[in-house]
């Protein structure tokens, strides 16, 4: 009897191994941020089995986060790409450095459930549509504009309005903020008031 308990409790273990290795993609998460992005992952179910690795990133041109395909999966099938979620380690505030974990963490959740949004809407796209997607993004202002509206309504649709809202104001209304930031913010991003009207029309609906 204790050889057969012991035999399946050594299947049980093989089985669980194999599955975390093979089946259960990870996620990398550094544990500054561990808290802030699973409170945005838990609007995401259905990220549960993508891989997403959260990357700190001395600079980022132009951004706070910027969310892309791993290379070597842009050509697998949409069910089978990972991705990364690159993070600045520092933003500028009136020409001072400031590391990002330390902006409250309400602030940062809304800044990695925009990025989501972007996984989100990665995840429809096939092979040539990602390729085409990112010269667009690099060349055309509308494209932008359009992109990084799409991840704001990801992010509203699962039910983090309050969040993204949080986020917005902490870079609208911060007096010591970059103008040059401030004015991208108003110009590709939804604003605060179409955030609450869509939260006010899904509520509405029931959604």
């Amino acid at each position: 009897m204790k050889k057969r308990i012991k035999q399946l409790l050594l299947i049980s273990l093989v089985i669980i191994t194999f599955y975390m290795v093979f089946v259960e993609p990870k996620k990398i998460i550094p544990k500054s941020i561990e808290k802030e992005v699973l409170t945005a992952l838990s609007f995401y179910p259905e990220l549960r089995q993508v891989p997403i690795e959260f990357k700190f990133k001395k600079n980022i041109k132009k951004s706070v986060m910027l969310a892309q395909p791993t290379l070597g999966s842009i050509f697998k099938r949409k069910d089978q790409r990972g991705y990364k979620i690159l993070i600045s380690e520092k933003f500028k505030i009136t020409g001072k450095e400031f590391k990002t974990i330390e902006v409250p963490s309400d602030i940062l959740i809304g800044w990695v459930g925009h990025e989501l949004g972007h996984i989100k809407d990665y995840q429809e796209r096939s092979a040539l549509n990602l390729i085409g997607f990112g010269i667009r993004y690099a060349l055309l202002k509308e494209h932008v504009k359009k992109a990084e509206r799409a991840a704001d309504s990801f992010a509203v649709s699962k039910g983090m309005g309050d969040y993204i809202i949080s986020t917005k104001r902490f870079i609208l209304d911060n007096a010591d903020i970059d103008e040059n930031y401030k004015n991208r913010i108003q110009e590709y991003y939804l604003s605060p008031e179409e955030i609450m009207e869509m939260v006010k029309k899904m509520d509405s609906t029931g959604n």
